[in-house]
């Protein structure tokens, strides 16, 4: 099953991203199921990054058989409020599966997304090594995160998401977005948190993953398109 990812730009998305009308009309572009992440009410106090000054207001995830691209583009794009819609066709990798439940509901959590672009002085080659081999087991030791999915782009369909070498999905606990030892699982000894967070930052700069990022805070929401 082929599964797409777009980044949606603007504010106050929410409403017209979860809209009846907008899945019927994903359905009859070949989508199966889909995720929304939303940057909404639950996250507003969350960090956020942009790379460029600019707000990504939503991830949306679309699964099926042979979707039609470019005709969710233009649903996406044609919404209102939305700015701007990059698009990739992503191999996704599952190194904690995150609960799923294909209602509509929002799930408890903070539910992380970042768009990595990959640095200039690393190969493609390299860089997938740092990021699948090496810093892939010091993000889980380091955060106490339930769900990771790790997305690598194989094709952008737009030309302005060119630079984004891949899209993480991380699940935490709601306290996370206030308790950085809920965030890094910590339990309370700032000795330990020190230690966690150099561990962490120390692996994110080796994969360039601290600089050209946009991490956004959303709420989860997964949908089965198929009975529409």
């Amino acid at each position: 099953m082929t599964k797409l990812m777009y980044a949606v730009w603007g504010r106050d998305l929410t409403s017209a991203l979860r809209a009846p009308q907008l899945h019927a009309e994903l359905r009859g572009a070949g989508v199966d199921r889909l995720q929304l992440n939303l940057d909404d009410e639950g996250v507003v106090e969350a960090m956020r990054i942009a790379s460029a000054g600019d707000h990504v207001g939503a991830v949306v995830s679309a699964w099926g058989e042979d979707p039609d691209a470019d005709r969710i583009t233009r649903c996406l794009a044609g919404l209102d409020g939305v700015e701007r819609v990059d698009g990739w066709r992503v191999e996704e990798r599952r190194r904690l599966d995150p609960p799923e439940t294909w209602d509509g509901s929002r799930v408890d959590a903070l539910a992380q997304v970042a768009l990595l672009r990959r640095p200039e002085e690393l190969s493609h080659e390299e860089w997938l090594h740092i990021w699948q081999v090496e810093h892939t087991g010091v993000a889980i030791r380091t955060q106490a995160t339930f769900g990771y999915v790790q997305n690598i782009v194989q094709t952008p369909l737009t030309a302005r998401g060119k630079d984004v070498a891949a899209l993480v999905e991380e699940l935490f606990v709601p306290a996370a977005i206030h308790d950085r030892h809920a965030f890094h699982g910590s339990d309370g000894d700032e000795a330990e948190l020190a230690r966690r967070t150099r561990a962490l930052m120390a692996s994110v700069r080796r994969m360039g993953a601290d600089r050209g990022i946009d991490l956004v805070p959303t709420g989860r929401r997964l949908y089965d398109l198929r009975d529409l």
